[in-house]
């Protein structure tokens, strides 16, 4: 009998809360779906630009599933090149052959030499004159690591995660012990709250994000080819805008293991969507949803940054969506108290 007892009381506790039974029936079939699409996505189809007389190759590349983007002059493909919307440049021109890969993506250049090996007996009548192709690399290497290719977001996905659990869990227990309803009783302002906290928590997140970034450079080897302090920047507004995210859905949960609740259907889907695999292999509806995530614009500055060495002008728009994403979510705090207030 109290066996049965407990039971029934385990059970009614389940039915009776909500929103882990949805945790455990609901949230494996959306996780497993994204990994489905992710995985499963098109193979990826490499665009190579081709200039001068290599004009005359783009049949036989465009036969091996290529996307084929012709240019007038090798220095309009160099430029198309640097902003990312190639993978390889092709030229032909006097005496030489010239292979550009643009590097930063490991997936994409086993892809262009894949095609290039696929189509070499096609091209080779074309080259013979020609000497043998000379590839190189607008970023990166032939001898780039797989963690210089990750290290970047996953640098960015550490931040975000931890500062997310950690910042939730702690405004959560400053709810659940009272602290926070005794400070809505006085004359505070719910802003000023929550810029007190936000304040309060940024300077571990700021010590932290410089903590993560030193160790995955310095001692980790990570490639670094762009500003260090353009890092810090970026892993700072990733860490604020997890803190202000964590301390809003906080708001929601009732205890430590409804907050963790949120990671799988938070967190995880910014982890897939980050960059960890090519969007361009996804359906479109799902690099949309890509769009709208934080850690998907911090992994794209990250990738500029370290990657291709790029400054400013390349991550301002990155920037400036995080910004946006910290104070909306600080509103959305504010906001959020109201009801806590009326307690």
């Amino acid at each position: 009998m109290r066996i049965r007892a407990i039971t029934l009381r385990i059970l009614q506790q389940f039915i009776h809360d909500k929103r882990t039974m949805a945790l455990m029936f609901i949230a494996p079939l959306i996780v497993l779906s994204l990994m489905s699409l992710v995985f499963n996505g098109d193979a990826y189809q490499p665009v190579i630009g081709v200039s001068g007389e290599a004009v005359n190759l783009s049949a036989s590349l465009e036969g091996h599933d290529v996307e084929v983007k012709k240019y007038s002059t090798a220095e309009l493909g160099t430029a198309a090149l640097k902003e990312g919307t190639l993978d390889a440049l092709i030229t032909l021109e006097g005496a030489s052959t010239q292979v550009v890969l643009e590097g930063s993506n490991p997936t994409a250049n086993r892809a262009v030499m894949m095609v290039l090996e696929q189509t070499s007996r096609d091209l080779l009548p074309a080259l013979e004159d020609k000497g043998k192709p000379v590839v190189s690399y607008l970023y990166g290497s032939a001898d780039m690591k797989t963690i210089d290719r990750f290290g970047p977001i996953m640098i960015g996905v550490f931040v975000f995660f931890f500062v997310f659990l950690i910042a939730g869990v702690s405004f959560l227990r400053e709810r659940t012990t009272g602290t926070l309803e005794r400070l809505l009783s006085t004359p505070l302002k719910r802003w000023e709250i929550v810029i007190g906290y936000v304040c309060g928590f940024g300077i571990f997140t700021v010590l932290q994000a410089l903590l993560i970034s030193w160790f995955s450079i310095q001692v980790l080897g990570i490639l670094m080819t762009g500003s260090f302090g353009y890092v810090m920047l970026m892993t700072l507004l990733l860490s604020m805008t997890a803190l202000t995210l964590g301390t809003l859905l906080s708001a929601f949960a009732a205890n430590e293991l409804q907050m963790i609740q949120f990671i799988p259907l938070i967190v995880v889907p910014q982890i897939f969507l980050s960059g960890l695999f090519p969007l361009d292999t996804l359906p479109l509806w799902l690099q949309r949803v890509g769009l709208v995530t934080p850690l998907y614009y911090g992994a794209d500055a990250m990738m500029n940054i370290m990657i291709r060495g790029k400054g400013w002008s390349e991550i301002a728009l990155d920037v400036y969506v995080l910004i946006g994403f910290s104070v909306l979510f600080m509103v959305l705090n504010v906001l959020a108290l109201r009801k806590h207030r009326k307690m």
